[in-house]
């Protein structure tokens, strides 16, 4: 499958939806890895943004 972000089922810009139908995981646990990967030192919240700008959107 095409790594591409979901109109249906985001929460914020659908990256962490994206990234785990991708891989054949459960939102929820991208999501909370996110989240956990903000209390270690880095650019995490950059990289966020720049895949919500380089993932496309899904079509229609």
């Amino acid at each position: 499958m095409e790594l591409s972000r979901p109109k249906q089922g985001r929460v914020i810009a659908g990256v962490c939806a994206g990234i785990a139908r991708r891989f054949g995981w459960r939102p929820t646990t991208v999501r909370l890895l996110a989240l956990l990967s903000l209390l270690l030192p880095g650019p995490q919240i950059v990289i966020y943004v720049v895949l919500w700008i380089l993932i496309p959107q899904d079509p229609a």
